[in-house]
């Protein structure tokens, strides 16, 4: 599998201190293994984002541990309003 594009917003680009960067994943493309490679990159400060924002892969957003069937994840942080 190529790269994968991670793109940060808000949060989660102060969190990993870049609006973007590249993800070459080992075995399975997952949100669960995309999550535990942003996790020991970033460590507690994109620990944090994650916990409660989410992914949006191919215009849908996730929160789940399935396959990633695109080339570029967002991770949106937690949004507030209702």
């Amino acid at each position: 599998m190529t790269g994968i594009t991670v793109r940060y917003f808000a949060a989660a680009a102060e969190a990993a201190g870049a609006d973007q960067e590249e993800w070459q994943p080992i075995g399975a493309a997952t949100i669960d293994a995309l999550r535990a490679e942003l996790e020991q990159r970033h460590g507690a400060p994109m620990r944090r984002v994650l916990r409660s924002g989410s992914f949006l892969v191919d215009g849908t957003v996730r929160r789940d541990g399935g396959e990633i069937g695109g080339s570029v994840v967002d991770v949106l942080p937690p949004f507030a309003g209702g």
